[in-house]
This record gives structure tokens, C-alpha cells and sequence, in this order.
């Protein structure tokens, strides 16, 4: 394995020098930031993750306002206790996407939040408590016990809500694959995603710096320039 600092250098020259990209790191993530975040807010972040797959995202902002309202604010202990005829009623609802699949997984959502709150004390403690050295476990727990939060929706979720993370972008993946990492050049196996956690984890305690910008720093290291995914 080479040393991610062969990785930054590449990213370096592609973004015009050392200070050019830092410029284009995410702000560091807070823990305790995300740990206060309300339950609510975080439903919101869900949802929203969830009707971009598939769809312009600019089309899903512009009507973020219409999500709010028709969606109570997110509160999760209402959206619990709504009724079928309430879900029934937003799949005509011109405020929203009137996508049947994705607005029954908001109510899934819901719960999955309450769950967590009642487990953890708060969904936003359970997002920020657990160990940035078992990130690919808690994409597990978002495929397993979330709806339509599987796969990259899920990663970009966590990553807007503030926790530290990796992204496993197409530029990523090359990436790790230029470090000389045995992973398959499809979908992640269970197995290559044990080699990628230990590649962060790796890297991270090499530099010290958060999952964000080394998944960042290296998306910026392959692709072409300007052009490079979201990571």
C-alpha cells in the first residue's frame, strides 16, 4: 500500500496546488453538532436523500417548502400515529413528488427514527456515537432497518446530516483501486467493504484527517478534472 500522501500529492497538482485544495474541503464535521440535531430534522434529510434518487435534485429544492407542509414538519411522533387515509391523501398531493414508493417510505422512516430515539435517547446520538471505524457498519444498519436508504442515497445522507464519512463514488473506488486495493470492479462485495473500512481507517490514522476529506482528497486524485463525483 502507498502512502495517501502520494494520493494528496496527485489531488494537488489536478486542483492547481496544496492550498487550492484545501479550499474545496467540506467544513469538518462536529459531532456534537449532529448529536443535538432533532429527530425531526433529520426525518427531513431522509426524506429528501431518498426523492433525489432517481430524480433532478433541483427539481426536489424547489419544492422542499411543499415537502415541509404536507409532511407536518417531519415530526415523527405524528407521522406514526397518521392514519392510511393521510398517507392515501399525499400521493395526489401537487406540494410533493407524487411518488407512492418513496412517500410510504417516509412513514417507514418515521419509525425507524422513533426507534432510534427510544433506543439511543436520539436519532442524532445514535448518527453521532457510533465508531467512524465501523462505517460500513452503519451503512448496514440503514439498509437493514431505513427504507431506500441503501447504496449511495444512504452514504449521501450521512454525509449531509454532518457525520464523518466516506463515500463510495465511482472516483473513490478508482481510487482505491490505484492504491493497490484487491476490490472487484462491480458492486462492493461484503468483503471489499471490509478492505475499504481498513483502507480509511488506515489512512486515517496515517494523516489524522477526518473520512470526509480523505474521501474528498481522493476522488480529486483520479477523473477528469472538474468533472469528478460527489465524495
Amino acid at each position: 500500500m502507498g502512502s495517501f500522501a502520494e494520493i494528496e500529492e496527485r489531488a494537488e497538482k489536478r486542483k492547481g496546488g496544496a492550498a487550492a485544495l484545501k479550499t474545496l474541503m467540506p467544513k469538518l464535521p462536529d459531532v456534537d453538532v449532529l448529536r443535538a440535531q432533532p429527530d425531526d430534522r433529520l426525518l427531513s434529510e431522509m426524506t429528501r436523500y431518498v426523492f433525489y434518487a432517481g430524480f433532478v435534485r433541483n427539481v426536489i429544492d424547489s419544492k422542499w417548502p411543499g415537502f415541509e407542509a404536507a409532511f407536518s414538519g417531519f415530526d415523527p411522533a405524528f407521522l406514526n400515529l397518521a392514519p392510511d387515509d393521510y398517507w392515501h391523501d399525499l400521493t395526489s398531493d401537487t406540494r410533493i413528488v407524487r411518488n407512492g414508493a418513496k412517500i410510504m417510505s417516509v412513514r417507514a422512516n418515521a419509525q425507524f427514527i422513533r426507534q432510534l430515539a427510544d433506543e439511543h435517547g436520539s436519532a442524532g446520538q445514535f448518527f453521532a456515537d457510533w465508531p467512524i471505524e465501523d462505517h460500513i457498519g452503519l451503512l448496514g444498519v440503514l439498509d437493514k432497518r431505513a427504507e431506500r436508504l441503501g447504496g449511495m442515497s444512504g452514504q449521501y445522507f450521512l454525509r449531509a446530516i454532518g457525520r464523518d464519512s466516506f463515500v463510495m463514488s465511482h472516483d473513490v473506488l478508482v481510487c482505491l483501486r490505484l492504491s493497490g486495493l484487491p476490490i472487484s470492479e462491480g458492486k462492493p462485495t461484503k468483503k471489499d467493504l471490509r478492505l475499504i473500512q481498513d483502507r480509511f481507517n488506515a489512512w486515517h490514522a496515517e494523516t489524522g484527517l477526518p473520512l470526509t476529506h480523505l474521501s474528498r482528497i481522493c476522488a480529486f486524485s483520479v477523473g477528469m478534472p472538474g468533472e469528478e463525483d460527489e465524495a
